[in-house]
Formats: C-alpha cells, structure tokens, sequence
C-alpha cells in the first residue's frame, strides 16, 4: 500500500468499525468472550497509549524503542452505548491521524525499535495499528 493508502485505511476503520458493529447487533457472544463495547473499549486504550505515542516517539526521539503494550479497556464508559464509544474512538484516531498526516516526506522515513517486531517506520507502524484493528474487528463479526 502506498502512504496514502495506508493513512485513508487507518483513517477510515471507525466508519468501517460502526458499520460492522451495527450489522452483527444481536450476535451471541460466548462466555469469557469481548463483545462490541469491549472491543472498542479496549481500541481507544490503545490508540491513546500506544499508536498516537509511538507516532509522537518517532517524530521527537532518535531511534524510540518499545515493548509489547497490550492496555485493557478505556475506563470511564461503563455506562455509555456502543455508539458513543464507537464515536469516542473515532475522535481519538482522528488525533492521530492528523499526527500522521502532518508528517513530511522525511518524518515519513524515521523509525523506532520495538522488542517483538524490530525495525518499524511509518508505515510498519501503521500496519501494524491496521492488523490490530482488523483482529478486533473479526472478534466483533464473528465472536469466539
């Protein structure tokens, strides 16, 4: 995918996440098993902790270097519908998207270490943050 590619598909997962979500209403979820609210609960945790972060890292540090971050669920929306968390998610990737789309074409080549994955520019990071939404978004179409 070319850098545009990259940023319209990270940009646009909250729409895609909202249809998704939307379209498997009433689904089962089996025990022990996240469903939607938790799935996007634990999203926003993670665009805040680590992907707006790592983005902000490797603008403003030489060569950053991460460990595997796994955050649980965003507090503080126990009480909110699946719609107002699917919008809070939304407005923090688009923090990060304007991050990213604010980088110039050398910001584009800087990169970071991390201890799972090694090596990572822009856009290893950026697929990365799209395979993670993509195995959130299974576990809410098809739970379990």
């Amino acid at each position: 995918m070319t850098r545009a590619e990259l940023l319209a598909t990270f940009a646009g997962f909250p729409a895609r996440l909202a249809d998704a979500i939307h379209d498997a209403a009433g689904t089962p979820i089996p025990p022990g098993e996240w469903g939607a609210a938790e799935n996007v609960r634990h999203l926003i945790a993670v665009e805040r902790l680590v992907w707006h972060v790592r983005f902000v890292e490797v603008l403003t540090h030489a060569d950053p270097h991460w460990s595997w971050k796994e955050p649980g669920q965003e507090p503080g929306l126990d009480d909110a519908s699946i719609d107002d968390i699917v919008s809070a998610f939304a407005a923090v990737r688009a923090e990060t998207v304007a991050t990213v789309a604010g980088f110039t074409d050398d910001d584009w080549t800087r990169s970071g270490t991390h201890d799972t994955f090694g090596v990572l520019d822009v856009s290893g990071l950026l697929r990365l943050a799209i395979d993670h939404d993509e195995d959130h978004l299974r576990g809410i179409v098809t739970p379990g």
